[in-house]
Parts: C-alpha cells; structure tokens; sequence
C-alpha cells in the first residue's frame, strides 16, 4: 500500500489488515519510518469498538513475537474449514 504523510516527521505504511473472528477486533499492520535518523518500526494498531491499543515495536521484537506466534500456531490442530 502507498504510504501516508501524516506530517514532516514520519511516513506511516499499512502492511495489513486482519480481524479477529471471535472478538472482532480489527488488527493493523503499519510500518512507522521516522524521516530524520532512519528509525523504522512496526506498529500494532488493535481497535476493539472505540478503544484503541497501539503498540510501536523495534525488528528483534516484532521478530520474536512473530516466532513466538508461529510456535504457538503450528502446535494446535488446524481448525474445520481452514486452509
């Protein structure tokens, strides 16, 4: 996706979008690139009705949350009707 220029400070890039089937939360991906120094994070945007949880995580991070993720994913069966 193009990113958006939110002001001078950052651009802000939509990575993905996914919802949670039981809760409904909506889940948002956004790469956070800060124009002066070079820093680039992930963001976590959770919406759940009005409220707003947000979290900006460095890549060894976003890494082990990812594996940590993952591990947990491949240990449960696949559920009925999932790819």
């Amino acid at each position: 996706m193009e990113p958006t220029d939110p002001d001078d400070k950052l651009s802000v890039t939509s990575i993905a979008r996914l919802r949670a089937p039981l809760g409904g939360q909506e889940i948002e991906l956004q790469q956070i690139d800060y124009r002066h120094g070079g820093l680039s994070l992930l963001r976590i945007r959770i919406r759940e009705g009005r409220r707003f949880t947000v979290f900006d995580i460095d890549a060894d991070t976003a890494a082990s949350w990812g594996e940590a993720m993952l591990g947990w994913s491949r240990a449960r069966p696949a559920e009925p009707g999932s790819p």
